[in-house]
């Protein structure tokens, strides 16, 4: 038995994968891409990739130099074409139409993109405040959990780090095990973590380019923030977080 995610991790980066065993090759059928949501939700549908009306062009160049975590936000909220962008970076579908396809805007390990997307959605216009779940075969939302204390719960959650309460929207990035394990068995902890990484980096550079910042956080009290998403923590637990807020514009200089 392991103690934690990190001695698994540890072992699954030494682990040589016997594809004979794994359940694809075993022939059972594979995981849904996404998590199925209550057939009486209502999904909050966001714009369309491609047909933003307030997202200026990127210069990636640029992007890439300004790039680097941010933790000071106003108390600017961020539009919901705003989230919807940052969303579509992350996890959104690459090529329309091609759900069927699983091809998103980041690589993940065999195409199995075992991460899902919680947004605590704390100041974005058109939103209530609440923890919202991203549908990225859908572009949509459905909504979770809404709690009155968010802001406090998540800057708990984190061992005090204020920012994670004080961001316009802070993502929550879970692991779904099974989806991965479908084809790379116990190595599969070893590429979710680096699916993780992709995921946020895409956030930094998305983040720039609509004035607002970022900043990764993986120092977090892992039962504590499972049970904010509502999730079980051994099929689905909390792999990654960044909170997002707007920030004062400064001189390409510094």
């Amino acid at each position: 038995m392991y103690k934690d995610f990190r001695d698994f991790l540890k072992d699954s980066i030494r682990k040589k994968i016997d594809f004979s065993q794994t359940a694809q090759s075993r022939g059972i059928a594979q995981p849904s891409w996404q998590k199925p949501y209550p057939p009486e939700a209502k999904k909050i549908e966001l714009v369309t990739p491609g047909k933003w009306k307030t997202i200026p062009a990127i210069n990636l160049e640029s992007a890439i130099a300004r790039r680097k975590s941010r933790r000071n936000y106003t108390k600017q909220a961020l539009s919901l074409e705003e989230l919807a962008f940052l969303l579509w970076a992350t996890q959104g579908l690459r090529i329309a139409g091609a759900a069927k396809h699983n091809f998103r805007t980041v690589p993940s390990a065999g195409c199995r993109h075992a991460v899902e997307t919680y947004i605590a959605a704390l100041r974005v216009t058109g939103l209530e405040k609440a923890v919202y779940r991203y549908l990225p075969l859908d572009h949509a939302l459905v909504e979770v959990v809404r709690y009155p204390d968010l802001e406090e719960q998540l800057t708990r959650a984190t061992f005090g780090q204020a920012f994670c309460g004080a961001a316009a929207a802070t993502f929550i990035w879970t692991a779904m095990p099974e989806r991965m394990e479908w084809r790379y068995g116990e190595a599969s902890y070893k590429v979710i973590a680096l699916d993780a990484g992709h995921i946020c980096q895409n956030l930094y550079l998305a983040c720039e380019n609509i004035g607002a910042g970022t900043c990764a956080v993986a120092a977090y009290d892992q039962e504590e923030i499972d049970r904010v998403l509502g999730v079980d923590g051994r099929d689905e637990f909390v792999i990654y977080m960044a909170p997002v807020g707007k920030v004062v514009a400064v001189p390409e200089d510094e």
